[in-house]
C-alpha cells in the first residue's frame, strides 16, 4: 500500500480494490478507510519481515552472545516464516478476501497467481545459482503458491483446520522422507539444477521445505478471511498467537526437560554438550536436528518440527494483529512507520536488493556481519523504497511482475 502524489491510497498490487466511490455514502466511506488501515497494517508486517530476513542474514551472529546477539535472535527463522505467512494473506487478496472470485475474475485471479510463482520460481532459482551465501526463499516461496492455490475458496474455519491438520502431522512425514532419502536419494531430474533447489530440495530436504512451511501460507490464508477490523477479533487472533507461543516454545521445552534422554540425544547427535541443546526450545544457536527422534521435540526456528511450525505461527499472527491495530488506533503512527511501510509494499526489490548487495560486497559468512553492515543495508534500503514510492505506486520488480500477469488478463 502507497501513497500517490494526490494523497490517496494506492492498492498493493493484485489486492481487492479499496479506492471510494464518488457517490458512496458516510457509512460505506469509514468502512472502506478501515479496510485501507488494515491493508496498510499488513505492509507494515512484511516491511518488519524484510527487516527480520536482513538481520538474519547480514547482521552479527546470535551465537556470540551478549545484548546484541540475544536482540539478533528473535529474527532467524521468525522473519521467513512471516513471510510464508503473509503470502497466504497475499494469495487471498488476490483472489478474493472476503468472498473469492468467480467466473471471468476468478479464472483471470488464478492465473496470476499461477505467473507470479513461476516468476518467483525463477527468479529464486537465478539467484541461488548465483552462488550467493544467502539461502535464497524465492523459489520455495513460488512451490507454496502452487501447492496452496487449490484452497483458495475455502472458509477461514475450514483453511484453520487444514493449517492446523499440516503443522500436527507434515513434520512427522518430513522426517520419515528425510530418512528415506538420506539411505536413497533418487537424483536425476528430481535434484534438478544441481547448484539450485530441484524438486527434491524445494519439497523435503532444503532450507525451506515446501512440506513443513505450507502450514504457515494456509494460516495466513485463514486470518485473511477474518474481519480485521473487529475488536472481537483481533482479541481472538491476539489469544490465539499468544497460545500457538506458548504452546509450541513452552510444549517444547517442557518435553525436552521431561522426556529421558531427550537433551542427551541431542547433544549424541553433534551438535553440542546437554547445557548448549538446552536452548533447542527457541533458539537455532544449538545447531540442527540430525536424524534423532529426539529432535522432533525442539522448536528451535529451522527445525522442521509441529512445536516450531506452531510456535513461529503465534508469532506471525501476533505481529499482524499487533501492525494492523497499531495503524489502525494511532494515525501518527503510519506517519513515522511510512518508511518502513514503504519496503513493505516493494518486498521483493528489498528482498533482491540484499542478495544482490551481499553479493556485491563479497560478504561469504552469514551471519556474522558487524552491526554497522546490517544497518547499513536496512538505511540503504529504507531510503530507496521512501523516496521511490513518492513517485511510484508499485516497486521496480513488483512493476515487472504485474506486466508479466498481464496475459492472465485475456483469460476468458
Amino acid at each position: 500500500m502507497t501513497q500517490n502524489a494526490d494523497g490517496t491510497v494506492a492498492d498493493p498490487p493484485g489486492a481487492p480494490s479499496t479506492a471510494v466511490p464518488a457517490c458512496a455514502t458516510s457509512a460505506p466511506t469509514v468502512t472502506k478507510s478501515s479496510q485501507v488501515g488494515r491493508l496498510i497494517g499488513v505492509d507494515l508486517a512484511r516491511g518488519l519481515a524484510v527487516f527480520g530476513m536482513y538481520a538474519a542474514h547480514v547482521g552479527p551472529d546470535p551465537s556470540e552472545g551478549g545484548t546484541t546477539g540475544f536482540v539478533m535472535e528473535p529474527a532467524h527463522g521468525r522473519a521467513s516464516a512471516l513471510f510464508a505467512f503473509l503470502a497466504g494473506f497475499s494469495i487471498i487478496l488476490m483472489t478474493g478476501r472476503r468472498a473469492p472470485k468467480t467466473g471471468r475474475a476468478g479464472r483471470q485471479a488464478v492465473a496470476k497467481v499461477v505467473i507470479r510463482a513461476l516468476v518467483l520460481l525463477a527468479v529464486g532459482t537465478a539467484l541461488t545459482l548465483s552462488g550467493t551465501p544467502v539461502e535464497v526463499i524465492l523459489a520455495f516461496y513460488g512451490l507454496y503458491f502452487l501447492i496452496v492455490l487449490p484452497l483458495h475458496r475455502l472458509g477461514a474455519r475450514s483453511l484453520a483446520v487444514v493449517a492446523a491438520a499440516g503443522a500436527l502431522v507434515l513434520p512427522q512425514v518430513l522426517y520419515l522422507v528425510q530418512r528415506v532419502l538420506e539411505e536413497s536419494d533418487p537424483g536425476g531430474v528430481w535434484s534438478w539444477p544441481a547448484d539450485a533447489d530441484g524438486f527434491l530440495s524445494l519439497m523435503f530436504t532444503g532450507s525451506y521445505p515446501a512440506l513443513t512451511w505450507i502450514p504457515f501460507v494456509v494460516a495466513g490464508m485463514a486470518v485473511a478471511r477474518l474481519d480485521l477490523a473487529a475488536t472481537a477479533v483481533r482479541l481472538r487472533l491476539t489469544i490465539t498467537g499468544a497460545g500457538l507461543v506458548v504452546l509450541g516454545h513452552g510444549g517444547s521445552f517442557l518435553a525436552l526437560h521431561l522426556v529421558p534422554g531427550a537433551l542427551k540425544s541431542l547433544a549424541e547427535g553433534g551438535w553440542g554438550d546437554p547445557g548448549s541443546v538446552g536452548s533447542a526450545w527457541w533458539s537455532d544457536t544449538w545447531g540442527y536436528p540430525d536424524g534423532t527422534p529426539a529432535g522432533l521435540l525442539v522448536a528451535s526456528p529451522h527445525s522442521e518440527t509441529t512445536l516450531s511450525i506452531l510456535g513461529n505461527t503465534g508469532v506471525a499472527i501476533a505481529v499482524l494483529v499487533v501492525c494492523v491495530a497499531a495503524i489502525d488506533g494511532f494515525p501518527r503512527l503510519h506517519r513515522l512507520a511510512r518508511p518502513v511501510i514503504a519496503v513493505g509494499t516493494m518486498s521483493l526489490t528489498a528482498y533482491v536488493f540484499h542478495i544482490v548487495g551481499v553479493h556485491l560486497l563479497g560478504i561469504e559468512e552469514l551471519p556474522g556481519s558487524p552491526l554497522h553492515v546490517l544497518l547499513g543495508f536496512l538505511a540503504a534500503v529504507t531510503v530507496f523504497a521512501t523516496l521511490w514510492s513518492r513517485f511510484f505506486r508499485r516497486g521496480p520488480l513488483e512493476w515487472v511482475i504485474g506486466k508479466a500477469t498481464k496475459p492472465a488478463e485475456l483469460i476468458r
